[in-house]
């Protein structure tokens, strides 16, 4: 019997998007590991095939029992707390950190690869985002949450000389694509403004603040195919380190707009617009800064991925205007 691989948040997001991948490539001797509490999410994996799925805490349990010493060829962690404005640091540190932390024990004890999802979170305000301590700080507990881990990651496995099983995390910039419908508020910007488009005919952004126009304020979104491939190119390749996983290019929330609002009016026949176009159209609006956002926005993101190229990923990312245009094919199926 071939060993398994684990995806926790399996059908989450990033989680049911490996769980198809690795599908794709033939493998189906997955356990998939995860909280329904909220059942809904089971949908994301109603296409796909696995060989078990395990509740969140009993997988815990089934590690310390012993029942998959010697089984697991990997483990890919991408569940977690990704609420953002979750106040409950109690929760979010033994969700997000206490949880990953018995991971790593097990993987480092028994020489398992161990893929984790980290979150350029850990920048917070900063303008420059490069893996290095100086330029950490985050705003929020869910962004230290991961900021402490990656810390432990980098003391016990990184920093440490002697043979270790791989040990790779992933800070995701703003991921976007299809299997996030389940996120609710948290989903992406892209999500948001298809379903707004697609009922009121219009898009809405935060006006200006932070020293930036109406909508100009910029992230590195990045394709959730992208994300996959990435994972699973490292898998193959065998290195560790903490990586950030972000096209390395800034792009603002009018473009993202743009993008969905014209990937709309295609599937709907029309020609595009351009923002100013889509603005005297009333297809996009500009809504007042939220004050519960304030001091705790990151205005500005892109992944520095020096650290990546060198560790040999060459792949392309996707531009918004080519991910969006693909994702709202799918959200329109």
């Amino acid at each position: 019997m071939s060993a398994y691989y684990v995806v926790t948040g399996a059908c989450g997001f990033v989680g049911s998007n490996i769980v198809k991948a690795l599908n794709e490539r033939g493998v189906d001797n997955i356990i998939a590991v995860d909280n329904l509490t909220k059942p809904d999410k089971f949908r994301n994996l109603t296409d796909c095939e696995i060989a078990d799925y395990i509740d969140k805490q009993d997988f815990l349990s089934v590690l310390q029992d012993g029942q998959l010493d010697g089984a697991l060829a990997a483990i890919f962690h991408e569940g977690a707390c990704s609420d953002t404005m979750e106040t409950d640091g109690h929760y979010m540190m033994a969700n997000n950190y206490r949880y990953s932390m018995e991971l790593l024990d097990y993987c480092l004890d028994q020489d398992v690869a161990f893929l984790y999802a980290s979150s350029a979170s850990v920048y917070g305000g900063g303008k420059v985002f490069r893996e290095e301590r100086e330029f950490e700080a985050p705003l929020n507990i869910y962004g230290y949450s991961k900021f402490l881990f990656d810390q432990i990651v980098r003391r016990r496995v990184l920093d440490e000389s002697g043979d270790h099983p791989q040990v790779v995390g992933f800070r995701y910039f703003n991921v976007y694509g299809p299997r996030e419908q389940h996120k609710g508020r948290m989903a992406s910007v892209a999500f948001h403004h298809f379903n707004q488009y697609r009922q009121d005919g219009k898009v809405r952004l935060f006006a200006g603040a932070d020293g930036y126009a109406d909508g100009e304020q910029c992230r590195d979104f990045v394709f959730v195919d992208d994300v996959v491939k990435t994972n699973l190119a490292f898998l193959e390749s065998g290195k560790s380190g903490i990586f950030n996983l972000g096209t390395g290019r800034a792009q603002s929330f009018n473009d993202l707009a743009v993008a969905t609002v014209n990937a709309c009016r295609e599937l709907d026949g029309k020609s595009p617009l351009s923002l100013a176009g889509l603005i005297a159209a009333g297809s996009i609006e500009y809504m007042p800064f939220p004050d519960a956002l304030k001091g705790k926005y990151q205005s500005y993101t892109q992944a520095d991925l020096m650290k990546l190229r060198a560790a040999g990923y060459e792949e392309e990312f996707a531009t918004v205007e080519q991910g969006v245009t693909s994702y709202v094919k799918w959200l329109a199926r």
